[in-house]
């Protein structure tokens, strides 16, 4: 086996290794680096619907209360503004999603799917949990999701929700009196639900990690190049031609010319050695044949 192929396997092997470790570690991060991505983001459109939340109860429910005794108004309900702003938003960002998912919600519209209802169970069998965020596939493809509890803690809520009888009748009007009553103090009836996409972010992820990927690719082929035109140049060559002289000088053939490669590596001190040595047997066989 030839010095060049023993240092060609030793380099291949060794990028090998290194190749498929800067792989792992690449994918790994950037996969990390894509869901706390769609994590924040997540978290912002929460944020967002429960700043909604809190300002439709401190600014716009006080100016409305007196009109809510002759006609219902949802836009003073916090969950309905916060599901209305969030509506609008998707208008643009179809794939992402808000709902206040409720098990016996006054609207219809905020009854829980069968998965957003186990969400609701775990809270309910839970209740130190005040956040859920998991992975699940949805119709437009993989979605991370992040629920909080909608618990009644404030008792001013089961006015509307405990009894029909007790509700505004401006509400039993438009929403009837079949549905989001029953509601008890402290009780957990439903989740807050922020679903995001993860396809675009994971797709961005694994684009850059292909790119990388080859481009490590391309600079290791580059660097192989370089370093077998320079082991071949520096190495590989000066020691056939040693070799080479080393065989005709072991003949009796000292017709052979000096090495002149000048410098101070190895090499050149290896031909210079040989010089010498040349020449001391060289000097060796005239003494013996004279």
């Amino acid at each position: 086996m030839g010095l060049r192929l023993k240092f060609n396997l030793v380099l291949v092997v060794v990028f090998l290794a290194g190749f498929a470790a800067a792989g792992y570690i690449t994918r790994q991060l950037l996969q990390d680096n894509a869901r706390e991505e769609v994590l924040r983001n997540a978290r912002l459109m929460m944020d967002t619907a429960l700043s909604v939340r809190s300002y439709t109860v401190e600014q716009i429910k006080p100016h409305l209360d007196k009109q809510l005794e002759e006609v219902f108004l949802p836009q003073s309900v916090p969950a309905y503004a916060a599901t209305e702003t969030l509506n609008q938003l998707q208008k643009k960002y179809r794939d992402y999603g808000y709902k206040e998912a409720t098990l016996n919600p006054t609207n219809p519209r905020n009854r829980a799917t069968d998965w957003e209802a186990d969400l609701v169970q775990q809270f309910r069998q839970n209740a130190e949990t005040m956040e859920l965020v998991s992975e699940r596939n949805g119709g437009t493809g993989r979605q991370l999701y992040i629920a909080k509890p909608i618990q009644i803690s404030n008792a001013a809520c089961l006015q509307c929700h405990s009894v029909p009888g007790n509700a505004p009748a401006s509400m039993i009007k438009v929403y009837g009196d079949n549905n989001g009553f029953g509601w008890k103090h402290n009780e957990i009836i439903g989740a807050q639900v922020v679903t995001v996409p993860m396809d675009i972010p994971i797709h961005n992820a694994d684009r850059a990690f292909r790119t990388f990927m080859l481009s490590l690719a391309g600079v290791f082929a580059v660097v192989f190049v370089v370093l077998n035109v320079m082991l071949s140049w520096l190495i590989v060559r000066p020691i056939r031609r040693m070799s080479q002289s080393a065989d005709k000088v072991s003949t009796g053939d000292f017709d052979v010319p000096e090495f002149t490669d000048g410098g101070r590596d190895e090499v050149a001190v290896l031909g210079s050695s040989f010089n010498r040595m040349r020449r001391s047997l060289e000097k060796a066989m005239q003494m013996i044949g004279d």
